[in-house]
């Protein structure tokens, strides 16, 4: 019995594996709360978004670090979400990416870890799919929209020091929605009501109007992904591999 309590390397590694899905099990919970609680909070803005969460349409999922490293995992999640009995249930379905670290970052720093994720996401992307057609690949272009699994999502990004309110959430998030959502908004003639509510929340929210808001066709809407007002010369980092593109 001389080896009864000996704790070997490999013991050691299946504990921290198991110790390290516990941590990420609980760090889900949490950040499933606050992301409830920030949508249902007094005053937000996105009607959308409170449609999804009230359908159960929120596809949360957490990630270690904020950046183009965890993009493996992110695609592989996100290309499920694509395949997924949820989004064809739900006009409102969308993917929420939630990441553990680093929790303070200015908006450059926040921006450049979203253009860096969605780099790597295209990266892994464009081994397998076109971009979407009915969207520009050109993020200059105003009919620009990434595109993951040839379909096309409008980026909401959320970190914990957004100069815009209804985005100040306490992690660095990134949501998904879908450009069909809101195809399938303006054909029920629904898409200019709520588009109206939403501006008139955030100016009720901010006090001020979003400057870098415009209509999908107007102005690139990677001005907007990120949250924070760039200047009138600023470009996206980001130039999609894609074998077909326009």
């Amino acid at each position: 019995m001389k080896y009864a309590g000996c704790v070997t390397e490999e013991m050691r590694g299946k504990a921290t594996a198991t110790d390290g899905k516990t941590k990420a099990a609980e760090f889900l919970r949490k950040a499933q709360r606050h992301f409830r609680a920030f949508i249902e909070r007094d005053g937000y803005p996105c009607l959308g978004a409170r449609a999804a969460l009230n359908n159960r349409a929120c596809d949360v999922h957490c990630y270690r670090t904020f950046g183009g490293r965890n993009a493996a995992a992110l695609a592989r999640d996100l290309s499920r979400f694509i395949a997924s009995p949820l989004r064809r249930r739900s006009h409102f379905a969308t993917f929420v990416a939630i990441f553990r670290r680093p929790l303070e970052l200015t908006e450059m720093e926040f921006e450049r870890g979203l253009w860096s994720t969605l780099r790597a996401l295209n990266k892994i992307d464009a081994t397998h799919h076109a971009w979407d057609p009915s969207v520009a690949a050109d993020p200059r272009s105003p009919d620009f929209a990434f595109s993951f699994g040839n379909l096309a999502f409008y980026i909401v990004g959320l970190h914990g020091n957004s100069s815009r309110l209804s985005r100040r959430f306490p992690f660095p998030a990134l949501i998904f929605n879908t450009h069909e959502q809101f195809r399938r908004l303006r054909i029920e003639g629904k898409w200019e009501r709520m588009r109206a509510r939403i501006r008139q929340r955030d100016v009720a929210l901010q006090g001020a109007s979003n400057p870098m808001l415009a209509d999908f066709g107007e102005r690139s809407e990677a001005r907007q992904y990120s949250g924070r007002s760039v200047p009138d010369d600023w470009r996206a980092p980001f130039a999609a591999r894609c074998p077909f593109a326009h």
